[in-house]
């Protein structure tokens, strides 16, 4: 069968038309196409790719690199090969259908030649946009003029289109998830301080003994590491939110069996539930904001929660002033109302979703946090890449915890937890007369006593203003050697006044100055960023569980350090206790200067990615694709 346009067989005839019109349309495609701007960009590109014709043309004498680019018909991108010379002398019709059946062969191999081009280009300008938007300054970044959407390049299309690089930074849906948190944190404080106040004046009531006395205030600790352990699983199954939400009913029942208690085992079982939330909050809440706020303010807002407990700490202090024991437990109980209520108006974090393979929920979520107007894909694209990537691994969380690719990140938590309760915190803060009265000092110790609860609360806002300019390790550096340098001095006024030596009374002002200037360096250091980084450099797959560990192993610490505190300054005295305490800083400093990464305006894929080797493992997976596609 001939394929002309005379020929009676209609499958001839169309042929035959197509021949035509590509016979009178040869040689004249850049004559009829103007110069554009894309056009322009793809010469600019080299010798190596050109402008293919948008109109569709296909006929027998049409070169194989022309069919190629013709039948895509949208102007894509393919390489710049030599056409084959058209060959003008007639043939039968089996060697015109064996020619177009190799021609359309050549166009399906010079296509997928031109797909990979078109994919690697895409890569390439996203890596450039991503350089770019990095090397801009941080003000930049925070600039308020982004109501335009971000775009991704086209290549298909006629226009290319521009991304900004800059996105309005929009806060008060990520301030409002954070102050619904610290409402809790609020609770935990006032359930730290209320036993203070409330045991000096609880004996007017109920008929408690010494022992009892102490098991009311040490049985929070213990009930909290019970909370801390069974908390990463809740989190993990019910979700951050539902099981930071679901505390407050137990905190309502814990705190209304204390205010209504007529017996002393009424008011064991109130803290023992309250311990319990306790625990699983303290876990819950730095997870769930480091995964719904942004790393320009996850710092400055991730401290918040810790402001707020010290805030309820002080709150105890002053409204048991004027409330006896039962009437504070009934102030006690009003606070997880409001905190209930502000949870409900919070989200899930899109982290969870994720895990949980609910991918629209999470870009709800997403979207809620940054805001309407504010462009989430790419955001959305490394939650899913990186949780792929983690599907990938498959096997037990609990035997994944300490592999190769997760143990530096968990080791880091573990670490962190461990040296911010040996430094000594719990045992000066909790024994802070018995230090000023074994000292000798000559300040009242009542007075020194609020003096530090005071410092305690102002240094954690001035860790809030400094942690996202100066970064994580920096405070942390400060931190270490103000406390080192402290204990020293401590010590040695401990040890010279043991010693005898009459000149050193004269300096009765200086265990004062050393605690506060302790305190504040552990308030903004070791105190809050500890809990921060437990959930930023956690990886997604094993942060429920990793924070429950680290969490039970920070609960475990504080027991151990306050429970022996007073025989190990019986048995070396006091002054070797706080020399001891030194050198647990000192190490801890060595510790974080080669140990600890700086997560400072880090994305949480970042920080995972450089703990986890995971870039690495990504590109060696994009060479295989590339490999199996022929790119």
């Amino acid at each position: 069968m001939s394929f002309n346009k005379n020929n009676p067989n209609p499958m001839g005839k169309i042929m035959g038309y197509l021949k035509q019109i590509s016979t009178e349309m040869g040689g004249s495609e850049q004559n009829r196409r103007g110069q554009g701007d894309e056009e322009r960009l793809y010469r600019s590109r080299g010798p190596k790719y050109a402008r293919v014709p948008s109109r569709p043309t296909l006929s027998t004498s049409t070169t194989s690199t022309s069919l190629a680019t013709s039948c895509g018909s949208q102007g894509t991108l393919a390489p710049n090969y030599a056409t084959i010379p058209e060959n003008t002398t007639e043939s039968s019709s089996e060697d015109e259908q064996d020619s177009f059946e190799n021609t359309r062969r050549h166009f399906q191999q010079l296509r997928q030649i031109s797909l990979g081009n078109e994919f690697k280009y895409k890569m390439e300008m996203e890596i450039k946009d991503e350089n770019l938007r990095n090397s801009i300054p941080f003000v930049k970044q925070l600039s308020t003029d982004s109501n335009k959407v971000k775009t991704d390049h086209t290549i298909n299309g006629d226009v290319m289109s521009h991304r900004h690089t800059t996105q309005r930074l929009f806060l008060w849906t990520q301030i409002l998830a954070t102050f619904a948190v610290s409402m809790g944190s609020l609770i935990v404080g006032f359930s730290s301080g209320y036993t203070s106040p409330a045991l000096t004046n609880i004996n007017g009531t109920l008929n408690i003994t010494t022992e009892e006395k102490s098991w009311v205030g040490g049985l929070m600790p213990l009930a909290a590491l019970v909370g801390g352990v069974s908390g990463g699983p809740l989190i993990e199954y019910l979700g951050r939110r539902m099981a930071i939400t679901g505390t407050a009913i137990p905190f309502f029942v814990g705190w209304m069996l204390i205010a209504n208690a007529y017996n002393v085992p009424m008011v064991l079982v109130g803290r023992a539930l309250s311990g319990i939330c306790v625990g699983i909050v303290s876990l819950a809440f730095p997870v769930y904001l480091g995964e719904v706020l942004q790393p320009e303010v996850r710092g400055a807002l991730g401290l918040l929660p810790t402001a707020f407990g010290n805030t309820g700490i002080l709150l105890a202090y002053f409204v048991g002033s004027y409330l006896d024991w039962s009437k504070l437990a009934f102030f006690g109980a009003a606070l997880p109302v409001p905190f209930f209520l502000l949870m409900l108006l919070t989200p899930e974090t899109p982290c969870w979703y994720v895990t949980k393979g609910r991918v629209e929920d999470a870009r709800k979520a997403l979207q809620w946090l940054r805001g309407k107007n504010i462009n989430v894909d790419k955001e959305m694209r490394d939650l899913t890449r990186l949780q792929a990537e983690s599907n990938l691994m498959g096997g037990s969380v609990f035997r994944q915890l300490f592999s190769n690719r997760f143990r530096p990140a968990v080791l880091i938590s573990l670490g962190l937890m461990i040296f911010q309760q040996f430094s000594g915190i719990n045992a000066v803060i909790f024994y802070a007369e018995t230090i000023f009265q074994m000292s000798g000092s000559s300040i009242d110790k009542n007075l020194s006593s609020i003096i530090i609860g005071l410092v305690n609360f102002i240094s954690t806002f001035i860790a809030t203003a400094l942690i996202d300019r100066l970064g994580r390790k920096i405070l942390l550096y400060i931190s270490s050697t103000a406390m080192i340098i402290t204990l020293i001095i401590l010590g040695s006024y401990c040890y010279l006044k043991v010693t005898g030596v009459e000149w050193i009374a004269t300096y009765g002002w200086l265990p004062l100055a050393c605690l506060v200037i302790y305190v504040l360096g552990f308030s903004i250091g070791f105190g809050p960023i500890p809990w921060l980084m437990l959930g930023e450099i956690l990886p997604s797959k094993i942060r429920s569980t990793a924070a429950a560990l680290a969490t039970g192993l920070n609960w475990t610490c504080a027991f151990i350090v306050t429970k022996t505190f007073h025989s190990i300054s019986e048995a070396i005295h006091m002054h070797g206790t706080l020399w001891m305490f030194a050198v647990i800083c000192l190490i801890g400093l060595f510790f974080v200067i080669f140990f600890v990464p700086e997560t400072r305006g880090k994305s949480l894929e970042e920080i995972e990615l450089k703990l986890t080797g995971g870039s690495r493992r990504i590109r060696n997976i994009n060479s295989v694709k590339s490999a199996q596609n022929g790119c």
